[in-house]
């Protein structure tokens, strides 16, 4: 197996330029981990946004504390590294997760973006911003009075798929797709073989290949 990459700045600059969320997918389904996918509803904030990144998972309770009424947000918060996405589950639909503010804290700190088993607010703000934000949608409602941040770098489950520190998610228009640490590099160098097989399928068909032949030459089924 032929490894390109040696840190991850390397590793994201290529997933990047190269692959995107059906083909890690595809590849995932191949080796039997067939539910790595999270639930469709958690959309990009505006159309044309894609991010990849390893996980902060962050749990959120709609519980309340009266002398930390964000919980451990902001340690979470200041906590993110270059190339990690704040991953955020655990609330309901009463509140918003994440805002601007929030989003200029992050870019600051070199984050990759940010993904929601809810909802997040200042939706123009961000946008503006261009930070890559996926979530079910905007709403107002501050979390302030209506939950906290419990833990973080922690294991969660969003739509039943773990996402455990260090995982790598991909996120675009057709979903957010996560390949677990421990068979990254196996994981993607398949999907890299995947795709430049699937590229030069492209250009023959392009030239006019027949189907039938050009199938049978890249061996792509």
């Amino acid at each position: 197996m032929n490894i390109e990459w040696t840190n991850d700045a390397e590793l994201f600059a290529i997933l990047r330029a190269e692959l995107f969320t059906s083909v890690l997918a595809d590849t995932l389904d191949a080796h039997g981990y067939i539910h790595q996918m999270l639930p469709p509803h958690i959309r990009p904030l505006r159309l044309g946004m894609k991010t990849c990144g390893r996980a902060l998972p962050v749990l959120e309770t709609d519980s309340l504390d009266e002398h930390e009424p964000f919980g451990v947000m902001f340690h979470a918060l200041d906590d993110l590294r270059p190339n990690e996405i704040y991953t955020a589950s655990g609330a309901s639909s009463a509140y918003a997760m994440w805002g601007e503010l929030m989003s200029t804290a992050a870019i600051r700190r070199g984050a990759a973006g940010v993904i929601l088993n809810g909802y997040l607010r200042d939706a123009e703000g961000i946008a503006a911003l261009n930070f890559p934000a996926f979530a079910w949608g905007s709403y107002a409602a501050d979390q302030k009075m209506r939950g906290r941040v419990v833990a973080y770098r922690v294991p969660i489950l969003i739509g039943g798929v773990a996402v455990h520190p260090g995982d790598i998610l991909y996120a675009d228009e057709d979903g957010i797709v996560v390949v677990p640490h421990k068979i990254e590099t196996e994981i993607i160098a398949q999907a890299l073989n995947k795709v430049r097989a699937e590229n030069a399928l492209r250009r023959d068909l392009e030239a006019g290949m027949l189907a039938v032949d050009a199938f049978k030459k890249h061996g792509i089924f």
